[in-house]
């Protein structure tokens, strides 16, 4: 007789950070990178030790810095941090890796970038509390600028204007993500199963069927992408 999973009530952090960085440079993961005294990614950590409604972490990251993420959790005396595992050659295949590292562990799994290290908590709560009638909640900011839908993205080959999107209608969407813990692991089989891969994991619920409601992130809430950024998120710092 097959075994059963585990199963509990519990609410699950999925944390991947186990990108390239490769518009960050250094030759390390670019959480590792120090920001204002601490890792990039311990900020980022430390916004769901501190969260109560989140009761466990997987952390996903490079293959070749499980050591030294291992040694931060330690370091750091992170409490909830489940499990540390490799991530893939995408991000999708990385939250897939963390998903299947939860084996039941949680009825509920919020995803966010380990490169957004300004996370507020009570952003976490409300996008966490938001997963009624509909099958995720993002959290995101209504867009400052005038966007435009281009030829081609590539401007070295000639870009043209194809449209102006209603501003109005329009958001950044950023993390945390949360989901039900199966339907979120349903769709990423479905997308491995059909080598699908998108930008995001709102993406894959939309694309078989299901309903993602939008919260209010916040301007602060930024990844850290490239050293530019870095200077950024030290002024936000010390404006909180």
């Amino acid at each position: 007789m097959p075994s059963k999973r585990k199963t509990n009530k519990g609410i699950a952090a999925i944390v991947p950070a186990a990108g390239l960085g490769k518009r960050f440079g250094g030759g390390k993961g670019k959480t590792l990178h120090i920001l204002s005294g601490r890792p990039i990614i311990v900020r980022t950590l430390e916004a769901f030790e501190q969260c109560e409604l989140v009761d466990k972490i997987v952390l996903v990251f490079r293959e070749e810095e499980l050591v030294s993420a291992s040694r931060l959790i330690m370091r750091y005396g992170f409490t909830k941090v489940l499990k540390v595992v490799a991530g893939g050659r995408q991000r999708q295949d990385s939250v897939y890796n963390g998903l299947r590292a939860l084996d039941g562990h949680a009825t509920v799994v919020v995803v966010h970038d380990g490169a957004r290290p300004l996370i507020d908590v009570s952003i976490i709560n409300a996008s966490i509390k938001a997963l009624k009638n509909c099958d995720g909640v993002i959290a995101a900011v209504p867009v400052k600028d005038t966007i435009k839908e281009a030829t081609s993205g590539r401007v070295s080959g000639g870009v043209y204007v194809r449209t102006t999107p209603e501003r109005g209608l329009l958001w950044a969407v950023q993390t945390p993500q949360t989901f039900r813990l199966n339907r979120l692991l349903e769709v990423h089989e479905k997308a491995a199963a059909e080598g699908y891969y998108s930008t995001d994991d709102a993406a894959l619920i939309e694309r078989y069927g299901g309903k993602v409601r939008i919260i209010m992130g916040s301007y602060r809430n930024i990844k850290i992408t490239t050293p530019e950024d870095i200077t950024v998120a030290k002024v936000l710092l010390k404006a909180m």
